[in-house]
């Protein structure tokens, strides 16, 4: 007997073995149909797909025989990873490599085909390999099928591997995302509190001395009670944009779009503006995300408009899979090459009005749409109007 010899690249070998994390994992059916399958092409009662470790064989799949691993100073894979091709042992009692191994004298192991599993970078992983209790041969189609599934089973592991960083991404992606929603709360909660300080010492000032205050000492107060209006708008829409997975999870129940629209003109709708909204009931729905979507949908309409009396109107359609709702304003309209962009986080409307944006409300509609599989767009005329429709899954 003689014991299979290291390759020369053994050190750089097992470090990639270890790189597909593959070694004592969990049955897999897809391994197992390819030693299944092989062994039927073959015609051949036992069937493997091993990895060499340092110093075992480890079966990932086992057809035929009940142990998943065997030691590697007697494997017959050891000899087969040390070349390119597919290595045949026609009987085994002839063969000095193998005279004496208990592979042969235990388990009577005389017939051997073993094809080397190559990674891309070149380096031999282990064998897809098939044993018999008696001298054969293989003709060229079962050849051919056993390097083919050879093929088939590194391509597993190329795309396990890639799943398993894909995953990795995701946990890293999804950590970080809480320690910035994290960051975005605590950052807009400290802010928060002295900002409405300076609101309320602005306006306390405005009212107790006003008469004493020059022209000047007024147009500065109103312009830091503007600035601080605008933060605190920003510092409110960072903290829903973060808080929408909250929303996503709520029950579902009926929604009332009256009532609804009764509330968004109590908010937000003045004496010489009108709100049009349907007198219906849906079913089964995300209220607070609806909502908070109509609300954010009527607030830019009403802050991009420029008509005497403003005019906004709620639409509300049932198609086959998704209610379909729809807000159309009177307003200034959007420029053409702005509405691809107004849905990107901190993307602003450039219009001639006086009001600002923070950029971040008509994302956050979006964030909650695609979160309920739907999705939003816009039409839009300068001058005329803007018509905002997004759909909700059902």
């Amino acid at each position: 007997m003689i014991n299979p010899k290291l390759p020369e690249n053994e050190i750089a070998r097992l470090e990639v073995v270890k790189s597909y994390n593959i070694l004592d994992t969990l049955p897999d059916a897809d391994y197992d149909n390819i030693t299944n399958l092989i062994a039927t092409i073959c015609n051949m009662p036992v069937a493997l797909i091993g990895f060499l470790d340092e110093d075992r064989n480890y079966f990932k799949s086992h057809y035929g025989v009940p142990f998943n691993e065997s030691p590697r100073e007697i494997s017959f894979c050891g000899h087969t990873i040390l070349g390119e091709e597919i290595m045949i042992v026609e009987d085994a009692r002839l063969d000095e490599r193998f005279i004496g191994n208990p592979l042969l004298t235990e388990h009577n192991a005389i017939f051997y085909a073993g094809v080397p599993l190559v990674s891309p970078e070149g380096y031999s992983l282990g064998t897809i390999c098939v044993f018999d209790q008696k001298p054969r041969r293989l003709v060229k189609q079962q050849i051919k099928a056993l390097k083919t599934l050879g093929k088939q089973v590194v391509n597993l592991l190329e795309l396990r591997k890639k799943n398993q960083s894909l995953e990795l991404a995701k946990k890293e992606l999804q950590l970080r995302n809480q320690q910035l929603k994290t960051f975005a709360n605590h950052v807009s909660h400290d802010l928060k509190s002295p900002l409405t300080n300076i609101m309320s010492l602005t306006t306390m000032v405005k009212q107790e001395i006003d008469d004493n205050l020059s022209d000047d000492a007024k147009m500065y107060l109103n312009a830091i009670d503007e600035s601080a209006t605008i933060l605190k708008e920003y510092i409110d829409g960072m903290l829903l944009h973060y808080r929408s997975d909250d929303l996503i999870n709520a029950e579902k129940a009926t929604v009332d779009l009256e009532k609804i629209g009764q509330n968004i003109e109590q908010i937000l709708i003045s004496n010489t503006d009108e709100l049009k909204y349907p007198k219906i009931k849906i079913k089964h729905i995300n209220k607070p995300v609806i909502t908070q979507i109509l609300i954010n949908l009527v607030d830019n309409a009403l802050k991009y408009n420029d008509k005497a009396k403003r005019i906004v109107k709620i639409g509300y359609e049932s198609i086959k899979d998704y209610h379909r709702f729809s807000v159309s304003d009177n307003g200034i309209g959007i420029p053409q090459p702005q509405q691809e962009r107004i849905f990107e986080l901190f993307e602003k409307v450039h219009n001639d009005l006086s009001q600002s944006s923070t950029g971040i409300g008509l994302s956050t509609v979006r964030n909650l749409v695609e979160k309920l599989n739907g999705k939003i767009s816009v039409s839009s005329i300068e001058n005329e109007g803007s018509t905002f429709t997004f759909t909700i899954k059902k």
